[in-house]
């Protein structure tokens, strides 16, 4: 079976800028990356599909997505952005799927990371903006730090329609090696049956020019253990992994880190899960 990419982005200078591209840490992120780029990547490492993911706030770049998607062979699936909180979120949401590729929508994500508030997805308005992305049959992707983990698992608790993905394993702090209380807020979210969780984004939250598979085993064994290898899919997020490893250096260390699995239920995390998540192929 071919692997699913289940998390990353492309962008183009040119069309849009990346506000978030800013200093010198994220200096070699401030270019173009393109899914002719990614393509070859892909290929090499026995890809076969991607999920497609936002990067800013910025409306017209989810129908860019799915127009993308639409004369993709790679891209199944977009998560997308729209403004959870206004009140024509649904015809928003209907309005995406009409489009162009708008079959490829599977979820939706907002940067609730960069929110000051950390229970922004406690707020009656996002409250309302979830319902619509459930009764459209979408997933939702969390981008949280970890401070916002239990807003996020009372979220998914109030929702138990909704499938909630958290990206990046609630970026744990790999970095500084402290587990706790991320652990514990991690495992409250997984408890919830609606929850699934991505194998993503680990080697940027560790020391990207030493980081070592070790660094990554225990936060990569937490979330295996809390939501098991049916609700975990693989991410490289590409090309934000570029910061500390290349797109097959991502594939290796997944696979050393879930090398203890049997063959089926490696096949979860690296193509399953992601299929029945997002409904890719339907």
């Amino acid at each position: 079976m071919g692997i699913v990419d289940a998390h990353h982005h492309v962008w183009d200078l040119s069309v849009r800028d990346q506000d978030w591209i800013t200093g010198p840490e994220l200096a070699p992120l401030r270019r173009d990356f393109l899914i002719g780029h990614l393509a070859p990547r892909a290929a090499a490492a026995g890809v076969r599909a991607t999920v497609l993911v936002q990067t800013v706030t910025v409306a017209q770049e989810t129908p860019e997505f799915l127009a993308l998607a639409a004369t993709s062979d790679l891209v199944a699936g977009v998560v997308g952005w729209t403004d959870l909180t206004a009140p024509g979120v649904a015809d928003a949401l209907a309005g995406l799927r009409a489009l162009p590729g708008g079959d490829r929508l599977v979820g939706i994500r907002h940067q609730v990371q960069g929110e000051p508030d950390p229970e922004w997805l406690l707020r009656h308005d996002v409250h309302r903006g979830l319902e619509a992305v459930a009764a459209a049959g979408l997933v939702y992707d969390l981008v949280v730090l970890p401070g916002q983990l239990p807003a996020a698992a009372q979220a998914a608790a109030a929702h138990p329609g909704l499938r909630f993905v958290l990206d990046h394993a609630g970026k744990p702090p790999v970095a500084s090696g402290e587990l706790e209380p991320w652990a514990s807020d991690v495992r409250r979210l997984a408890a919830l049956p609606n929850t699934v969780c991505k194998l993503s984004g680990l080697v940027t939250e560790a020391d990207r020019a030493a980081w070592t598979v070790e660094d990554l085993r225990p936060y990569a064994g937490t979330v295996l253990d809390a939501f098991g290898p049916d609700r975990l899919m693989f991410g490289s997020d590409w090309p934000v992994c570029e910061l500390a490893s290349s797109y097959a250096g991502v594939l290796a260390a997944a696979r050393e880190l879930t090398a203890g699995l049997a063959e089926g239920e490696r096949a979860d995390v690296f193509a399953g899960t992601a299929g029945r998540t997002y409904g890719l192929g339907r």
